[in-house]
């Protein structure tokens, strides 16, 4: 009987919150579906991590056998990133190839958000550039660099990335509105269709990347590598089933895994400190600078361009993939049931999405 209750009276009121936390985190995917594929996995692995004397965590726990076999190993990162790799179509970059600028721009919160960590006297510089990479609005690669530099607080920098890259529809609207007018927010864009890009030039485009990102910052090849392989799957021609594979079973399978251990890491003793409440609001602050920046890029650029740009088109530099762009499309549809700006703003989101494992690449390297 006592071995039946020594869980319950092993209970302490710290794990009852990470519980209710988890709980929390289901339900934002279920009713308000909020990333459900990242936050339902995320939320039950933070209950199983929780309950008092949990056998899938520990020694032979099968989530602890995850983290070290994906995590630890920087394994997981980069299979997702030759599956993001296999869905994005950098057409819309290439046809416009200006998008890349916006993409740079909206990636000072990275620098911003490690600035404000390292002020605060609480973190070491690696363990700031960690938490600033929460900026790049990019999950895999905030994992990847936290378990480079700051392993001790991969929980909570994990747990930022991935619920504020979710949250994106409802932190980027504020932002953008206070930001803009009325009449930037309706501006129309050339959609340039008629432009074309060769097969080509979609097949040169990830190995020249590759190449580039790889020379300026050798430590990012992993990353930029792996979103770049898996673009090359897609574009070769030659290998549609793995390109299809890539895109779904191991996109699915792998966030699925990733989702529940990122969420084992949420426990109670890890958790539950003044330095997490601390991490959760600069990641906050660095998704804000991340939009602002990428919208005051654009509102300078039209200065002194004739053919004014949507500056909402700076938010979707981002790397949230493909969420960013969503928002500014129902934004500009919301004051123009007619202005179709989503093609622009999809090329600024893939420009965002090797904008941030450059500068995260240049991180490691820098601090590597």
């Amino acid at each position: 009987m006592e071995n039946l209750l020594e869980g319950l009276l092993s209970i302490t009121w710290q794990q009852v919150v990470m519980i209710l936390i988890g709980l929390l985190l289901i339900y934002l995917a279920i009713k308000k579906k909020y990333e459900p594929m990242l936050l339902l996995p995320m939320g039950f692995g933070a209950i199983l991590a929780n309950i008092p004397l949990s056998s899938a965590v520990g020694d032979g726990g099968f989530l602890t056998l995850l983290k070290e076999a994906g995590i630890s190993t920087e394994l997981f990162p980069i299979l997702i990133f030759i599956a993001v790799g296999a869905m994005i179509d950098f057409s819309p970059l290439l046809k416009q190839p200006v998008m890349l600028f916006f993409g740079a721009a909206a990636q000072f919160g990275i620098f911003m958000a490690m600035f404000l960590a390292a002020s605060t006297g609480a973190f070491d510089i690696k363990e700031s550039a960690s938490i600033g990479i929460i900026g790049a609005a990019d999950g895999p690669t905030s994992i990847y660099a936290a378990t480079r530099f700051a392993p001790n607080l991969l929980g909570p920098i994990s747990v930022a990335a991935y619920s504020y890259m979710a949250l994106v529809p409802m932190i980027q609207p504020p932002i953008i509105r206070a930001l803009t007018t009325k009449k930037e927010r309706q501006i129309r864009m050339d959609a340039d269709y008629d432009a074309k890009v060769s097969k080509k030039v979609l097949i040169l485009f990830p190995i020249v990347v590759t190449l580039i990102a790889g020379i300026i910052a050798p430590e990012g090849v992993g990353l930029v590598g792996a979103l770049m392989f898996g673009n090359l799957i897609r574009e070769s021609g030659v290998l549609e089933r793995l390109s299809q594979a890539a895109q779904n079973e191991l996109a699915n399978l792998v966030t699925l895994v990733l989702g529940i251990t990122i969420g084992s890491t949420m426990v109670a003793s890890e958790f539950l400190k003044p330095t997490t409440l601390l991490i959760l609001g600069i990641g906050l602050l660095a998704f804000v600078f991340d939009t602002a920046g990428g919208v005051l890029f654009a509102k300078l650029v039209n200065i002194f361009l004739k053919r004014k740009v949507n500056p909402m088109i700076g938010a979707a530099g981002i790397s949230a993939f493909p969420m960013s762009a969503r928002v500014v499309q129902k934004i500009a549809q919301e004051e123009d049931p007619t202005n179709f700006i989503l093609m622009q703003a999809i090329g600024a989101n893939v420009a965002g999405q090797i904008g941030s494992v450059i500068a995260g690449g240049v991180l490691l390297s820098l601090l590597g």
